[in-house]
């Protein structure tokens, strides 16, 4: 009879543990899920192309002798076309580089020039076309770049960020101009004319001047 008793106290612990354990694996299947880490949002890179910044398209410092810049050159004639902006002076002496003009906003130049009065360089100027659709973001992003290096202390220019609205000293909102040290720079976008591109194009110039002209 105590045989039977502790036979069937056995199966009784049995029995319940594996009650135990089924509830176990009840609540293990009905836990809701830990929550997930919410994903981070996308951070904006600055563009860490060089030229953005204007700087490079000064291959000499202003006031260096035609004989003294480090390219070769060949003289070009401009007319001043004042519906495009042209900015030609009378009084200067315009070569284009004949090997490849340092790259500007992440392309080489449509145009490329430099110019001289009295054999000492004064002026350089850079074009770059650009798809419509593209044009007004690139300009933007520029714009800052050039406005923020000529605030900044000299020797620390700040970086870029994409996209950045420009606040133009003009009030022309395709216009981007002020000064760094002795150089005043002025950009803007501009409808080509019809014989120098498509319609869809849009240009992106730059013309950077000596504050003190030789």
């Amino acid at each position: 009879m105590d045989e039977r008793r502790q036979g069937l106290r056995r199966q009784a612990q049995w029995m319940a543990l594996g009650a135990a354990l089924l509830s176990m694996l009840a609540a293990c299947r009905t836990a809701a899920p830990p929550p997930q880490a919410a994903a981070e949002p996308a951070q904006s890179q600055a563009p860490t192309d060089s030229s953005y910044d204007w700087h490079g398209l000064l291959i000499a410092p202003f006031g260096s002798a035609l004989k003294d810049i480090p390219a070769q050159l060949h003289e070009v004639l401009l007319f001043h076309d004042a519906a495009h902006g042209a900015t030609a002076d009378e009084d200067a002496e315009c070569y284009a580089a004949d090997t490849s003009a340092p790259r500007f906003v992440g392309r080489t130049p449509d145009e490329y020039l430099l110019c001289f009065k009295r054999d000492r360089l004064a002026r350089v100027q850079a074009s770059v076309r650009l798809a419509e659709a593209q044009a007004s973001e690139a300009f933007a992003t520029a714009c800052a770049l050039w406005l923020k290096n000529a605030a900044a202390p000299a020797g620390q220019p700040d970086a870029p960020a994409p996209g950045a609205p420009a606040t133009n000293s003009a009030s022309d909102s395709a216009a981007c101009e002020g000064s760094q040290g002795d150089i005043r720079f002025s950009g803007r976008l501009q409808q080509p004319g019809p014989a120098e591109s498509p319609q869809d194009e849009i240009a992106l110039t730059i013309t950077l001047d000596s504050v003190a002209n030789p």
